[in-house]
């Protein structure tokens, strides 16, 4: 990942101040800054961006409102995971609705990522997989190491999702 430029501390302390509003799903104040100009894709030290941390925290109307705002639901963090994977090991069958709504990809894999197919493979979320596989997710997708959703249910011992998977 690029160099990132280095901030003083009033700048970092207000970028910590907006992480905080979308970890803690003040919709109201993230409304208010992003109207005046704060980028709706701000990242923090780790890529993640203010959606990636309201829509891990469980944030709905934070959510809404970033991406109404123009947040990006495909901006992968530096471990190169999108909202979606953290909304996939959380379980959160509202938000994964409001990404795919707003354009997060069911098939979406950053660079040396995993398709969202598979977090919900490991996690053995079968709800979600279902929902994956409506929204054009593909069963047979692989990874960097060539792994299916249904190679990782297997190593996680996750059963009702290999049932599942065994299907397509």
């Amino acid at each position: 990942m690029a160099d990132r430029p280095t901030l003083d501390d009033e700048t970092l302390a207000f970028a910590e101040r907006m992480f905080d509003l979308a970890r803690h799903g003040d919709a109201a104040q993230l409304q208010t800054m992003l109207e005046g100009g704060l980028p709706a894709n701000l990242r923090n030290s780790k890529g993640d961006s203010l959606l990636m941390l309201a829509s891990y925290n469980g944030q709905l109307d934070a959510a809404e409102v970033l991406l109404t705002h123009g947040s990006d639901p495909e901006l992968a963090n530096d471990r190169c995971q999108t909202p979606l994977a953290g909304v996939l090991f959380k379980g959160d069958m509202a938000m994964l609705e409001l990404l795919l709504t707003h354009g997060a990809d069911a098939n979406g894999c950053p660079q040396g990522g995993k398709p969202p197919l598979m977090y919900a493979a490991m996690f053995n979320r079968t709800d979600m997989l279902e929902r994956l596989l409506q929204a054009g997710a593909d069963a047979q997708a692989t990874d960097a190491d060539g792994k299916t959703a249904l190679d990782l249910a297997r190593a996680m011992g996750a059963q009702d999702a290999i049932t599942l998977l065994e299907r397509f």
